[in-house]
């Protein structure tokens, strides 16, 4: 039963149809249609996939280390030249000088491959994909985070708004209780005391339906900022319990495989795991093969054109290098012991959530029968404290006393309404399964292996997948 449809069951309160413009159900917004707005509009949640695109293009680099690198240099100058020869042969010694300017020039090219250096490559590419997991799975926290956001804001909006009905109808019945004690005052049949009351009531009934009021501005505000447009002809929103499983220990069971913070946390230990092997990959040899070519001209004087050309296998041993190595070695695995620490202490988070949204959810439940209940007494209660008092069995404050008994009743029942929905997807959240898919939303699903199979082996361009 969604929220207006409980209060028109328990309270009675038809304003509130017309409140949220239910005259044509078929124009009404759904939490559907907010839930996909916030999916596709939110600047939050498309900054994160940036970021995880961002991320994506650590892969490339990575694999950079498998890629010969080319480098092509050249140069041009001028230079003078002034040398003096001697020969001893002939006595006296034959003296010879050679001065002049030239203008030497030389084009080269250098290419290197890395042949081996202790898996070090292998290691950062398999680090940078685990990244690239950890990535995603951070944007499936902040999806998760708009799309609760989001629900929450759409049923404070239908709670908010039926609490100032509820106030507004509370405020009119006030006024014409006062209207009433004032006409029985001026026959006699009240005292002065009965009128005060009636109007301290009322003073304190228009407040809180500024209250009210004012908490709907701020909602409205917060639901623009999250949904990205103002509310308007809302429909009741429903719970999502029928994605749920049906036992806490299943919900706890999904919560430790599918909660995204507990999977991002295990890609943390992968990632720490290979920067350990990457950081003792530096204590091995290195084997490249290095080839270059360099045509000059001009050199000197006397030459005029040099052709040089090699290739040369390289292999370079590290003996030590002041200790920053090992330092570095010990830090990693510092830092997985670390991560594997967050892991445990992120899945009994998880746990926690689960367990605690689990028993909001079943106290929501509970709250709507109870509030219907109070709503029914009370109303019933209202009615026969009227009849009391009009044969002077009660008085005035009576009256008031169970007026304000109702009007809690009638918030009580908006509340727990909220609340039954909005722990159902607290719940959703909490074992990870809050997503588009598995809601069926009418919208395109972002899939973030796109971008990354777009760039993954992209070995040349500096423009982005979609032109930048």
């Amino acid at each position: 039963m969604g929220l207006i449809g409980g209060l028109k069951a328990v309270g009675g309160i038809a304003a509130l149809a017309f409140a949220f413009g239910f005259a044509d159900a078929s124009r009404a917004d759904t939490i559907e249609a907010a839930l996909v707005r916030a999916y596709q509009n939110n600047p939050q949640l498309n900054a994160q996939r940036a970021s995880v695109r961002a991320t994506d293009e650590t892969v490339p680099q990575a694999l950079s280390g498998y890629r010969p690198r080319i480098a092509v240099t050249a140069s041009v100058g001028e230079q003078y030249s002034e040398t003096t020869t001697v020969s001893r042969v002939n006595d006296p010694p034959n003296y010879t000088r050679l001065r002049g300017a030239n203008a030497p020039r030389s084009v080269g090219a250098t290419i290197s491959q890395t042949l081996f250096n202790g898996n070090q490559t292998s290691n950062r590419v398999r680090a940078a994909e685990s990244q690239v997991s950890a990535a995603r799975e951070g944007l499936r926290v902040l999806e998760q985070t708009v799309l609760l956001s989001a629900a929450t804001i759409y049923m404070d909006y239908l709670r908010d708004a039926a609490i100032v009905e509820v106030q507004r109808s509370n405020v009119r019945v006030l006024e014409q209780t006062l209207k009433q004690t004032r006409d029985r005052f001026s026959v006699g049949e009240v005292t002065r005391t009965d009128v005060a009351q009636s109007e301290a009531q009322l003073a304190a009934s228009q407040t809180q339906l500024l209250t009210a009021e004012s908490n709907l501005t701020t909602t409205r505000a917060n639901f623009r900022r999250i949904i990205g447009n103002e509310p308007t002809a809302l429909a009741p929103g429903t719970p999502v319990d029928r994605f749920l499983p049906p036992t806490l220990s299943g919900a706890v069971e999904l919560g430790m495989i599918q909660n995204p913070n507990v999977t991002a946390a295990m890609y943390g230990i992968d990632v720490s795991f290979l920067n350990v092997k990457v950081a003792e990959g530096a204590l091995f040899p290195t084997v490249s093969l290095v080839g270059s070519i360099q045509q000059s001209y001009e050199t000197s004087l006397v030459a005029l054109k040099t052709l040089n050309a090699s290739a040369a296998a390289q292999l370079s041993i590290p003996v030590y290098q002041g200790g920053g190595e090992y330092a570095l070695i010990r830090q990693s695995k510092e830092t997985l012991a670390q991560q594997r620490l967050v892991l445990d202490q992120t899945r009994d988070q998880a746990r926690a959530n689960v367990t605690q949204a689990w028993g909001q959810l079943q106290a929501a439940k509970a709250q709507i029968s109870s509030a219907q209940a109070q709503v029914t007494a009370s109303e019933t209660a209202l009615n026969g404290v009227r009849e009391e008092a009009r044969v002077g069995q009660r008085t005035t404050l009576d009256v008031l006393i169970a007026q304000q008994q109702l009007v809690s009743a009638r918030i009580n029942i908006v509340t727990a309404q909220h609340d039954r929905v909005v722990a159902s997807y607290a719940v959703l959240t909490a074992i990870g399964r809050l997503s588009p898919q598995v809601l069926g939303l009418g919208t395109t699903v972002y899939d973030p292996s796109v971008h990354y199979h777009q760039v993954r082996d992209a070995w040349i361009g500096v423009r982005t997948p979609d032109g930048r």
